[in-house]
């Protein structure tokens, strides 16, 4: 196939400047910009921020970051691998780069001629290079963040856009009350939800070295001497060849196990001071900014969620022995931190009574301790601690800690609960506070004591999720065994609604303890009776929502209400009513899911018993929307659109039976799963969709890109807090004319919506041949054979898209640089909506248009995520993956009418914008994208190579070459590292 030229494509060409050090592995190459001999020993002098500042360029200490570290990894290139190796790369870097610049008949056919003599372990070996400089300049684009920021605040401007303090200023000056702020923080739940999907293609020793990698970075921008700044230098350079010669995949499948420990690591990195922190500054933040609210001690409403070891979903491994694993080492990893933290404690407070009073309370816990040393007769503090950490200690033990590193001094009860503990320090800090020793809680009590707020004994909330046709099938062998129905699943819902109301009436049994059921059956009960006992052992907050997927009616509720009752999670009252600390939760996601949805929910929140159980649950109601199969049901438009009325109709019914919403947000890591920046995708949601009420899920890579660093973590926890806050507390409109417009927008959007559907639905669900292309023309069936989480690919053994998972398909878009769910019917349907001659003019329609951009915060968000994935598609890249299709005719017609539409949504998108610069809002995107565009092009096409070695391996029935397989999964690695939010 030939390939299409980036000119014919109307692709935008990124202006590459002449190749320099910045841009190039190289120390010195042709045309750098080298430094002299005086300028480098002021650069190992001079801090980057500070040559920022006498330069006035943002941007310099970030291309010094990148320039450092490439020249780095090329020193150990050629020191580990070789002169030649060191000078293949970066003549394959340079033909790149020559592709994207010029047209490419002539630089792909030298590519290709380059590419395929290279022998297999060269190949590797540039894969590699590729994608070590792709994860080098994540960490220093990381740094760079920090440190612009750092830099804002140091400036003493406005509060940065989107911080807490901002947000409370706006609220503040819309005349939103301190009371109002009061009972926001009172009720309030915001929870990222951290999951196991299968696009974390990074290994923790990984993520690892690149912290240690960023802890040195973040060291240069400090005052240093020049042998500090050697021996700085010389530190980096230790762990770019430990990084190097540390093996970039896992030659083994993730386990469950192996799941929940990598997320538990980020509690360690990021949350358990990250979050007590962010409360301490949401509370400073309100008292400057409210100066009517005198006193405030705010609940923990940020909490942390997690599925990983809970999500049953499609997923085999998952029972109820991983949700004890899961819980245990979640446990362990809280207690440790307590445990460090009470001891560190102990050595700091070593205050005595022979120079200051303590509290009646704190005496008597000293003399409760079973720290006898005459040593410390007068340090009440220092004794009260020992009981602390004994108790501490005691419980652990209780609930399943076995590796306490530190004995305890003696023994002691454990706390029943985590509100027990809490107590302790309260005793602590009041003592100090009212004794002259208040600032002596700040360094590390009060972070403790939040601490023990937010995660208590359990750290974060496991839920629970599975498919509703298993719930059908475990119902129905119950019922069929109990002899209530021969075969439930035949049933109409109406007579199903009716057999699981009256079962749930009854106080009897359904399942018999002499009754061998199937496997799947006790392993469903298995999970939940497990559920149980987490609840009984590490208290409510355990374990409190069952997510149902695929819910497409009542009974698919009712069905897991009965299998609680059967399980002890859920208890028939003597007057019939329901009452269960479990909340049964739908999850919508395909487009006709998310149109039933509001139907469903009416019907549900109708039923007697449920409207019983509702109000144990304080009138709330939690409901799950999926972005991901939607999105892959009906396209990026689409997806969107449905989301958006599904959740205006949710809005409605829950207002008529005076219920409480929180919406539960499926979001993943690429704009086609729903991802995009989580404070814009917050603040564009419906009027009264938030209400202090938000849940969302942190997928996979996505986790580590926002949580690796701790500085960065919390930056994004404060977005998501600050979005939450100001979508839920801002002022309703209430402007007559203001509804008339939005009325219209959402009559256009309806027609956008319709015109989107169909040219999505038409190719790739209705074009014959459309799966073989898939197929052939994306890495989805490598991608498959990696071992990048416990979970298949596909839902069943098939090729239809139907069954392929959403996260793989968005996964398999990305790596061969189309990201077609990202954008794929956007142009067609404004294409289609303009030429209408029946629905206005065209120059009328562009005005409104443009007008939905400036004036509707989902339109605009809308277009700044298609935007962003636009701004890291490339054609002329996804043409090459196209000649890896066999058959020629359908290669040329199916890539054809992606060309076609990728230039229509082009256009639509410069028609509505008035730029056709992509990202022209957002510099610091794209100056991220083209720092990392000459490194990331090379690694697509040398995983095109690479594919063809080894499927014309697989054609010839040879055994397949472990290199070359290997080097198409490095590869995967560096294209998902390169694009950072791929899956």
């Amino acid at each position: 196939m030939r390939s299409l030229s980036r000119r014919s494509l109307g692709q935008r060409r990124f202006a590459e400047r002449p190749l320099t050090a910045a841009h190039s592995i190289t120390p010195t190459t042709s045309g750098s910009a080298a430094l002299s001999p005086t300028e480098t020993t002021m650069a190992l002098r001079t801090p980057p921020l500070a040559r920022s500042a006498k330069t006035n360029d943002k941007d310099a200490p970030l291309r010094e970051d990148i320039r450092l570290l490439g020249r780095l990894l090329g020193e150990v290139i050629r020191q580990q691998e070789g002169e030649a190796v060191f000078k293949l790369v970066e003549t394959i870097r340079q033909t790149a780069v020559r592709f994207r610049r010029e047209s490419d008949l002539e630089a792909g056919a030298d590519l290709d001629r380059l590419l395929k003599k290279l022998s297999r372990d060269q190949t590797n070996a540039v894969v590699r290079a590729f994608s070590y400089f792709s994860h080098l300049a994540n960490i220093a684009e990381d740094q760079h963040h920090n440190r612009r920021r750092r830099a804002y605040l140091l400036a003493g401007s406005a509060p940065q856009p989107g911080s807490l303090a901002a947000t409370l200023s706006k609220l503040s000056a819309e005349g939103v009350a301190g009371k109002a702020l009061k009972q926001f923080y009172d009720g309030a739940l915001i929870s990222p939800v951290l999951t196991a999907h299968p696009t974390e293609v990074q290994r923790k020793s990984i993520l690892d070295a690149g912290r240690e990698i960023a802890r040195l970075l973040a060291l240069r921008d400090q005052p240093t001497t020049p042998a500090e700044r050697e021996r700085n230098t010389a530190l980096l350079h230790a762990e770019v060849a430990k990084l190097w010669q540390t093996r970039m995949l896992r030659y083994q499948r993730l386990t469950v196990a192996d799941e929940i420990e990598n997320a538990l690591s980020f509690y360690r990195i990021t949350f358990l001071r990250e979050l007590p922190g962010l409360m301490e500054d949401i509370e400073h933040e309100t008292l400057t900014q409210f100066p009517n609210v005198r006193q405030l001690h705010l609940p923990p409403f940020v909490q942390m969620g997690s599925w990983i070891g809970g999500d049953r979903d499609g997923n085999p491994n998952v029972n109820g022995a991983t949700m004890q694993q899961a819980m245990s080492r979640q446990s362990t990893t809280i207690f440790e931190f307590y445990l460090e933290e009470v001891h560190a404690l102990g050595a700091e407070l070593s205050i005595s009574t022979l120079l200051v009073s303590i509290s009646p309370a704190l005496q008597a816990m000293a003399d409760m301790s079973p720290d006898n040393s005459p040593h410390r007769t007068d340090e009440p503090y220092r004794r009260g601690l020992i009981l602390v950490y004994a108790r501490l200690a005691a419980t652990a033990r209780r609930l399943g800690v076995s590796n306490i590193l530190r004995h305890e001094i003696g023994s002691a009860e454990p706390y029943a609960t985590p509100e027990a503990f809490i107590a302790d320090l309260d005793v602590i800090g009041d003592s100090l506070r009212a004794n002259h020793g208040a600032a002596l809680t700040r360094p590390r009590l009060n972070t403790l004591r939040r601490a023990a707020d937010i995660f208590g004994f359990h750290l974060a909330t496991l839920d629970m999720r599975q498919s509703s046709d298993v719930h059908e099938r475990v119902i129905s062998e119950l019922f069929k065994v109990a002899g209530l129905s021969e075969d439930y699943r035949q049933l109409s819902e109406d007579q199903k609604i009716g057999l699981l109301r009256a079962e749930l009436a009854q106080p009897r049994l359904l399942r018999s303890p002499y009754v061998n059921y199937s496997d799947e059956t006790v392993s469903e009960l298995g999970v939940l009776r497990a559920a149980r006992e987490i609840r009984v052992a590490f208290g409510e907050r355990a374990i409190r929502n069952y997510i149902i997927s695929h819910t497409e009616t009542v009974s698919d509720l009712l069905e897991v209400l009965l299998l609680q009752r059967e399980t002890g999670l859920l208890r028939v009252l003597p007057n019939g009513s329901l009452e269960s600390g479990v909340m049964v939760i739908p999850l919508f996601e395909t487009i006709p899911d998310l149109r039933n949805a509001p139907e469903i929910m009416e019907e549900w929140l109708s039923l007697a018993p449920v409207r019983a159980l509702v109000k144990h649950q304080q009138s709330l109601q939690e409901v799950m929307l999926g972005y991901s199969d939607s999105n892959k049901d009906g396209g990026f438009l689409t997806s969107n659109w449905e989301l958006y009325k599904a959740e205006v109709a949710l809005v409605e019914v829950f207002a008529r039976h005076r219920v409480k919403l929180r919406l539960f947000h499926g979001r993943g890591g690429t704009v086609g799963r729903g991802g995009g920046p989580s404070h814009d995708a917050i603040l564009a949601q419906p009027a009264g969709t938030v209400n202090g009420q938000f849940r969302l899920t942190e997928q996979g890579e996505i986790i580590a890109s926002k949580f690796s660093n701790p500085e960065i973590g919390r930056r994004n926890l404060e977005l998501v807090v600050a979005a939450v806050m100001e979508a839920s507390l801002r002022p309703p409109n209430a402007d007559a004319k203001q509804a008339q417009r939005l009325a219209e927008f959402e009559r256009v959007m309806e027609t956008l919506s319709q015109n989107a559907y169909r040219a999505y639905r038409h190719l790739v669900y209705e074009t014959p041949g459309f799966t073989d292309y898939f197929f052939a023309a994306t890495p989805i069936a490598e991608i498959a054979e990696l071992n990048i989480g416990s979970r298949p690919a596909s839902r069943k053994s098939t090729r239809r898209i139907e069954d392929l998972r959403a996260i793989p398909w968005s996964f398999s878009w990305g790596q061969c640089r189309l990201l077609l769910p990202g954008w794929y019917g956007f142009g067609s349907a404004v294409d289609q909506w303009l030429k209408d001659e029946s629905s206005g003019s065209i120059t009328k329609k562009r005005t409104l248009l443009r007008a939905m951009l400036k004036e509707w915060p989902f339109f605009s968000t809308l277009l700044s995520n298609m935007d962003m994935v636009l701004s890291k598609t490339d054609l002329a890249l996804a043409s090459r993956y196209a000649t890896l299709v066999p058959d020629r005719k359908l290669r040329h017609a199916i890539f054809a009418r992606i060309a076609t539409e990728h230039e229509k949504t082009l256009e639509a998108l410069w028609m509505i914008t008035g730029s056709r610069e992509r990202l022209a809002n957002n510099p610091t995107l794209a100056r991220s994208i083209k720092n990392r565009i000459p490194y990331l092009d090379p690694l697509n096409h040398l995983q095109v190579e690479l594919i063809k070695r080894h499927r014309s391996q697989n054609d010839q029935g040879r055994e397949p070459d472990i290199r070359v397989h290997r080097g198409i999964h490095l590869s995967i690695n560096g294209v998902a590292a390169g694009l950072r939010n791929t899956g």
